[in-house]
């Protein structure tokens, strides 16, 4: 029965559980032994070895039957679905789609099916609709939805684009934010549309689904949008854009209906098909009208500015947050922890927003050592030789390879540099680049030995980036001077001790001065600078302890010794 592989992924612990092999049914690993001692022993699950997954019935979970060996940095082990035989659904499902415009055609067509299924919110197995996610004739994963609108995706599988394979071949594309919008459209004639297969969040930044689907739109010179109107879908909207790109987007509006199904019932198909066929381009670059803006304008006359983006350091979020589309600039001394504190920001903004961030860090060589440093802070400790490939450890692990990202190159410039950052935006949804040091990026397109000059063209391309992509910039600049005061102690830099300072001051959105007291171990960051008052106090300081298990910062507040009494006093 062992056998070394499933799916093309080797098999690194077989039956894991010491489970009856080769039988298909037995006891549950993960809810036995909570039971009481005679009900211990009970046959509650199912194994399907072929396939490597259990299935228990009594605490409706799924588990892997076996552990696997990580293939490379970006490969995953899915659970697959069975593939179904898709016959002609019942009676009363049909007529119920009926109800919705969708006719009996067009269900055969994209291949819905039907049958019982456990929902977890409801506690127990249903008659549901299924909706079955294709990638050529191999089934990737199913969306089941009940009669009360509840919905699961199938546990442990990829998460794809709906309908995918009929975009194949058109040179345009629809994108909708439910699978009854594309049982919609094709009702309307338009067969090249997909749904995202989790609908939209206010939080749309992890598009795992478009990463693995990025190839499909190489060709697209249209890509339709037609996704809700309510906030959380103009969220994703805008990422998907932002991904996508502006210039092959166009966007369709279902006026006073919130979505192409209910669009199709209140107006019809040729009507619904104007819809699509009418989709208006992204506004241009560089021109902005009124009505562009105008629900920015109304936002902000009734709730004012933004609250900025923080990291999750009460001290450091009381005098500094920001926005993306903005580059920050941080200096300090060498060994003062400028690095190691960008690290803590994006790792902080990771797990407020789930943000994204690669890195171009050519002083952080080896990148396995700077990949473990980034695992200390999330981990937040040091892990053991023991740890492992423990779950934490491959949890960890899973994360830290999804979402921070390391360039490495044999020659660093400004141009790839960038070119790589867009397309890590594209396949991987970054959202904060971080550049380190700056003097190791050279921009090699500049031709002019006036340093001003260069650091203006320079930092004018990072700034094109950060906002063409809703990009956080970080950008490390060592100063080029350092000063020491009357008692022989190194004096603080500021920007204007950068190479090209003036530039730097006034290009740069904010600065941040990290600068370490060696005598009092501690670190403090300054805010050197904030475009937008309302984002920031310059001149403010945050004060931390370096814990060097986790390499993380731990807010601190210094000692104020201004009003204690002298010995002599």
């Amino acid at each position: 029965m062992q056998t070394s592989e499933i799916n093309g992924f080797l098999i690194d612990d077989f039956n894991q559980y010491g489970l009856a092999e080769g039988k298909p049914q037995g006891t549950c690993p993960l809810c036995s032994s909570d039971r009481q001692p005679k009900n211990q022993k009970a046959q509650c699950a199912s194994y399907d070895w072929e396939r490597g997954l259990g299935t228990c019935h009594n605490c409706n979970t799924s588990f892997q039957l076996h552990t696997y060996q990580r293939k490379g940095a970006s490969e995953k082990v899915y659970i697959r679905p069975d593939t179904p035989t898709v016959q002609k659904v019942s009676t009363k499902v049909e007529d119920w789609f009926s109800t919705r415009g969708i006719t009996q055609k067009t269900l055969q067509d994209l291949k819905i099916g039907e049958g019982p299924e456990y929902m977890p919110q409801t506690g127990k197995t249903e008659n549901v609709i299924k909706f079955n996610y294709f990638i050529g004739d191999q089934l990737i994963n199913v969306k089941y939805r009940d009669g009360r609108k509840n919905f699961k995706l199938y546990k442990g599988a990829e998460k794809v684009f709906y309908n995918i394979n009929s975009i194949i071949g058109y040179d345009q594309c629809i994108i909708v934010e439910g699978e009854m919008d594309v049982l919609a459209l094709h009702e309307a004639g338009i067969p090249n549309s997909i749904s995202v297969p989790n609908g939209a969040t206010l939080n749309s930044n992890n598009l795992d689904y478009l990463d693995a689907c990025i190839d499909y739109f190489e060709d697209k010179e249209r890509i339709i949008l037609a996704v809700d109107a309510d906030e959380a879908g103009q969220a994703l909207q805008q990422e998907l854009i932002r991904r996508l790109g502006a210039e092959v987007c166009f966007l369709a509006s279902f006026d006073d209906c919130k979505d192409a199904n209910e669009y199709l019932l209140k107006h019809g198909k040729e009507k619904l098909a104007e819809c699509i066929t009418g989709a208006r381009p992204v506004p241009l670059e560089n021109v902005t009208t009124f009505k562009d803006i105008e629900g920015e304008i109304t936002d902000f006359v009734r709730n004012g500015f933004k609250p900025g983006f923080q990291v999750g350091l009460q001290n450091f979020d009381d005098i500094f947050s920001t926005y993306t589309g903005q580059f920050i600039t941080v200096t300090g001394i060498p060994s003062s922890g400028k690095s190691d504190f960008v690290d803590q920001m994006v790792v902080g903004y990771n797990q407020n927003y789930g943000w994204k961030t690669a890195f171009a860090s050519p002083e952080n060589a080896p990148t396995y050592l700077h990949a473990h440093k980034i695992m200390r802070k999330v981990w937040q400790g040091m892990p053991s030789a023991a740890d492992i490939h423990s779950d934490k450890w491959n949890q960890i692990a899973d994360h830290v390879n999804d979402n921070f990202y390391h360039i490495d190159m044999e020659r660093y410039t400004l141009e790839s540099v960038l070119r790589k950052g867009a397309e890590l935006v594209k396949r991987k949804g970054i959202k904060c680049l971080v550049i380190d040091p700056f003097n190791k990026v050279r921009d090699v397109d500049c031709k002019t030995e006036d340093v001003n000059r260069y650091t203006m063209e320079y930092l004018s391309k990072i700034e094109i980036f950060a906002k063409k992509y809703d990009v956080l910039v970080f950008i490390v600049a060592h100063p080029t001077k350092m000063y020491k005061d009357g008692n022989g102690k190194i004096e603080e830099p500021t920007m204007y001790n950068i190479k090209g300072g003036g530039e730097w001051y006034d290009a740069s959105y904010h600065g941040i001065l990290v600068h370490r007291d060696y005598e009092n171990r501690t670190v403090k960051a300054k805010v050197l600078k904030v475009k937008f008052q309302n984002l920031g106090e310059n001149g403010a300081e945050a004060h931390f302890k370096w814990e060097p298990k986790s390499g993380c910062f731990i807010p601190h507040e210094p000692v104020d010794m201004s009003n204690e009494a002298m010995p002599w006093e």
